[in-house]
């Protein structure tokens, strides 16, 4: 079955950094089209950052400037480099992956996806 696993969560201060990283089988190839995405409870998940196989990236308002999105295909790894990092920032971070390309408007939408991750949580306290 194919799966994702993310790893690079933790705990952190107000104004510092961390990166995230998500590796598996679902993604398959530089075709796939990946994204980062975060639950805060009581909150809906939401779309943080995305890119497609055509290296576009795009970003959530709430995260532009602070958080970078990156694929190493011959690692078959995605990462999610977040800076500047606030309170509100803190939630359960999701990696996704859809074979072939996602629709640049769509791409940050959960259900453009089919394979998720288990999430890692990130918390940061001020």
């Amino acid at each position: 079955q194919a799966q994702l696993v993310e790893s690079g969560g933790g705990s952190v201060q107000a104004g510092g950094s961390l990166r995230l990283s998500c590796a598996g089988s679902a993604y398959t190839s530089r075709s796939d089209s990946l994204a980062w995405f975060r639950k805060a409870p009581g909150k809906e998940r939401e779309g943080v950052a995305a890119i497609g196989s055509d290296e576009l990236t795009r970003f959530a308002d709430s995260v532009k400037g602070r958080f970078t999105i990156s694929r190493d295909n011959a690692k078959r790894t995605l990462y999610l480099q977040m800076n500047s990092l606030k309170p509100e920032d803190t939630a359960m971070y999701y990696c996704a992956a859809q074979r072939g390309t996602v629709a640049y408007w769509s791409r940050l939408r959960d259900d453009a996806y089919r394979f998720w991750g288990q999430g890692t949580q990130v918390t940061v306290s001020s």
